[in-house]
């Protein structure tokens, strides 16, 4: 994969002023989906195990509508990060926030103090500015995919990183005891709550602890199987939502991104449906199709596509003879923030904007057969 090429700061200069006076508004420009295979994949595991070890070893997956950022899609940078048996990255930290995915092998992290041993297909994450060091204390090879919002940090301008050798790792970031669902600071000037900081607190906010979470597959893959009863006519997806609760009503895995494992049986077609959240799915078992943007994408075990580049229409199907797994990272949450989460679940219904509106409702409960 090619090097993501080194682009200079702008020269802040003079302000331009845009008159957009009586403007048209600009139409939709989508990204166009990704399919990366897993030849590919698969071929740049080798390349990186054949390199020489330079503290890590790490290719970023980049749309190539993207490169200024070296995201998958805007919100989201993903990274393919390979260790030899024997190897650890060095001690580190930085502001963006990471959901890691065990492909292959596994090993030991350290992430904010917490020690997580983890396997294939595991899920685990790394909140921001926890010193973190990952290991690969075991006999095979060990491959992690780590999907960050460091790419919206860079068009910021704003991502930092620090190596932290020499400094205690053991250490948590906040107080466990300290996790609350809501903040009740501030003083209330009005019966409808509005309330008023003072600078003091405006710059010591009350965080939400955020410590690294560990989601096994086996635990996941086990709670999957009680949605295999709900068959073709079921109008929603099989999946569940890997929750932090510190992200309270925005649903987050991180504050940025939530990350889903889907079980869809053999033969299933699910409901086209789109959303301005976008979403990146890796398939770590079976095959199928995808419909995206009108345009059919055929995909199987190893694969990583850029399934839904924001609001454009998608469905997703499995084929026959072998049921299919996939996780899948989408920027809802921070949507959900900043109340620009539109979404449509089915293409005769209206678009409500989640957080903001009315939500959307499924027929489970009507289904004969639901276990879960």
């Amino acid at each position: 994969m090619s090097k993501i090429p080194d682009v200079p700061m702008a020269n802040p200069g003079k302000p331009v002023l845009l008159d957009r006076s009586g403007r048209e508004v600009e139409p939709y420009r989508p990204l166009k989906p990704i399919l990366i295979k897993a030849a590919e994949i698969e071929a740049e595991i080798e390349r990186l195990s054949s390199e020489p070890f330079r503290g890590s070893r790490r290719t970023s997956i980049v749309h190539p509508g993207l490169l200024p950022s070296g995201s998958l899609y805007p919100a989201c940078a993903v990274s393919l990060n390979v260790l030899l048996p024997g190897e650890s990255t060095r001690p580190h930290r930085h502001n963006s926030s990471v959901v890691n995915f065990g492909v292959r092998g596994g090993g030991k992290s350290i992430v904010g103090g917490r020690e997580i041993q983890w396997g294939q297909y595991d899920t685990f994450t790394t909140p921001p500015w926890t010193i973190h060091q990952h290991f690969n204390d075991s006999d095979e090879i060990q491959v992690r995919l780590s999907y960050s919002n460091s790419g919206l940090l860079d068009l910021l301008g704003v991502h930092i990183v620090e190596n932290t050798e020499g400094m205690d790792p053991s250490q948590p970031l906040g107080d466990p005891e300290a996790e609350r669902e809501q903040s009740v600071r501030g003083e209330t000037i009005g019966e409808d709550g509005a309330a008023l900081l003072t600078y003091e607190q405006l710059i010591s906010p009350d965080p939400p602890y955020q410590p690294p979470l560990y989601w096994p597959w086996q635990e996941l893959r086990t709670r999957l199987e009680t949605l295999r009863s709900l068959g073709q006519e079921y109008k929603g997806r099989r999946l569940f939502l890997m929750y932090d609760r510190a992200t309270g009503r925005s649903q987050g895995t991180t504050a940025t991104f939530f990350a889903t494992i889907t079980m869809r049986p053999a033969g299933i077609v699910d409901q086209p449906h789109r959303h301005t959240s976008a979403a990146v799915n890796y398939i770590f078992s079976g095959n199928g199709w995808s419909i995206v943007g009108g345009e059919k994408y055929e995909w199987g075990a190893g694969d990583l596509m850029l399934t839904a580049p924001g609001w454009m229409i998608h469905g997703h199907a499995s084929h026959e003879g072998e049921d299919v797994y996939e996780l899948t990272i989408q920027d809802s949450p921070l949507q959900i923030g900043i109340g620009s989460l539109l979404w449509l679940e089915n293409l005769q219904e209206q678009v409500e904007a989640l957080g903001v509106t009315q939500g959307f409702a499924t027929n489970r409960d009507s289904l004969v057969g639901d276990s879960a």
